[in-house]
């Protein structure tokens, strides 16, 4: 790894294992989340937990910590209850808990958990193709049963296809329809799009180990999408989504640090990290206050502290064989 992604990695690694209280909705003074965001945030751990197992390197130390959390809560049969207080959300948090266990553990909870998902959820009537690839994804890690189409059949179907940039023509009518001046740097997407583009390419290249399925044309538009909507991101400090777009490039067979967005969205995120290795919000506008409370500091920064985490895994994880520039 580079110095800057060393410093990246070792310091988000750190504060993450520093405050695993604050994931563990048991733990004493825990109740600074609701329910909801605990077991999300909790997913979002075992998502890294999963992806360290295959990206080699000195990470398993530095994440001792979490998998042993992660294999307590993962055999507490009323964790998987906190799925509930958020029904939209409660059978995606359900196939995901399946898929993301840890290795050697009772799956009794697990097994149960995923016997209580209804069988329509893994069908693909009614849900978007990004819903459906994100079902697949989960069920084929989880080994549940589903209907879900082939990925080569959804492909044609993901944003990484279908979304296309705002134009200064797109963004001047806009600012017209509402009454606004232009800021002089129109996102090329907007965020919900940008985040489709990047979980499609997550589910789609299960985080830089499989192909995508995208060449020729569509491989050309999905990158040029990802460069645009990078730049914008560092330009204005949008750090979560720029930890995402960089793990993009690299799903999408590019080099990121040899990349001039990739490098200079690695280089925003070491600007915008604190001293203790947290990142302190999804964006500076968002950013959480030095002085907050911890409850308050760690909901703010969390997410984009562990994305930037994984970002850094999956950097230094070495290129599959079937990467091509």
């Amino acid at each position: 790894m580079t110095s800057s992604l060393d410093q990246l990695s070792a310091g988000t690694l750190d504060w993450l294992g520093a405050n695993l209280d604050h994931f563990d909705p048991y733990a004493a003074g825990a109740g600074t989340a609701t329910h909801q965001q605990a077991a999300k945030a909790v997913l979002e751990l075992a998502l890294l937990r999963h992806c360290s197992t295959w990206t080699g390197g000195p990470h398993g130390e530095r994440l001792g910590g979490a998998t042993a959390l992660l294999r307590k809560l993962w055999q507490r049969p009323e964790f998987p209850r906190l799925f509930d207080t958020h029904p939209p959300s409660a059978p995606t948090y359900g196939l995901a808990f399946a898929a993301l266990a840890p290795d050697g553990i009772d799956d009794t909870v697990r097994r149960a958990t995923l016997a209580r998902l209804a069988p329509d959820f893994l069908s693909p009537a009614g849900k978007s193709p990004l819903k459906r690839m994100e079902i697949r994804f989960y069920a084929d890690k989880a080994g549940a049963s589903h209907t879900i189409e082939p990925y080569a059949e959804l492909v044609g179907q993901s944003p990484l296809v279908t979304l296309t940039a705002a134009t200064p023509g797109d963004a001047a009518e806009a600012d017209a329809a509402t009454g606004q001046a232009a800021d002089g740097d129109t996102a090329p997407l907007t965020d919900s799009e940008g985040y489709s583009l990047t979980h499609a390419a997550f589910f789609l290249g299960d985080y830089g180990r499989t192909p995508t399925g995208l060449d020729g044309d569509a491989l050309a538009h999905a990158r040029e999408l990802v460069r645009r909507m990078l730049d914008h991101c560092v330009g204005q400090d949008r750090w979560d989504l720029a930890a995402e777009l960089v793990i993009s490039q690299f799903i999408l067979g590019l080099d990121p640090l040899r990349t001039p967005s990739g490098a200079a969205a690695v280089e925003c995120l070491v600007r915008a990290q604190r001293s203790d290795g947290a990142i302190p919000g999804r964006s500076a506008a968002l950013m959480a206050s030095p002085s907050a409370p911890a409850g308050e500091f760690f909901r703010k920064a969390y997410h984009t502290t562990l994305v930037t985490a994984l970002m850094t895994l999956v950097l230094s994880s070495g290129r599959p064989s079937w990467h091509r520039d």
